[in-house]
């Protein structure tokens, strides 16, 4: 699994940022969250295999920590985005100016055809 996959559930996200705080058990990982315990350590185990995560067994315990080193993947990847030229609206400024003013001339004819036949039939 690559740091991409491993950041992109919302579990395994928030179980990196409680990790930032240092190294914790499984079960006091899992106590924070709705889902059940071997869940939580399903998702422990992608985010090592992605690299973002370290286990060490302390006795009977094992203990998860936070790997920064891949994370330089991602920070690469938003550095060439940050570079990269703003996306072009759909539509340039121009056109919808020209649009709301062609709307507006429009109404304009519309309304004088009117106006027109009514001084005409009161004339």
């Amino acid at each position: 699994m690559d740091v991409f996959e491993g950041l992109a559930d919302p579990l395994r996200r928030d179980l990196l940022r409680r990790r930032a705080g240092g190294p914790a058990r499984v079960v006091d990982l899992a106590a924070a969250y709705e889902v059940s315990r071997p869940a939580v350590s399903r998702h422990l185990r992608l985010l090592t295999e992605a690299g973002l995560a370290n286990a060490e067994d302390r006795g009977r315990e094992r203990h998860y920590r936070l790997e920064l080193g891949p994370l330089t993947d991602v920070w690469r990847f938003l550095d060439e985005l940050e570079g990269a030229p703003a996306a072009q609206p759909r539509f340039a400024e121009g056109v919808l100016d020209a649009l709301e003013t062609e709307v507006h001339r429009t109404r304009r004819e519309h309304r004088a055809p009117a106006t027109a036949i009514t001084k005409e039939q009161t004339g």
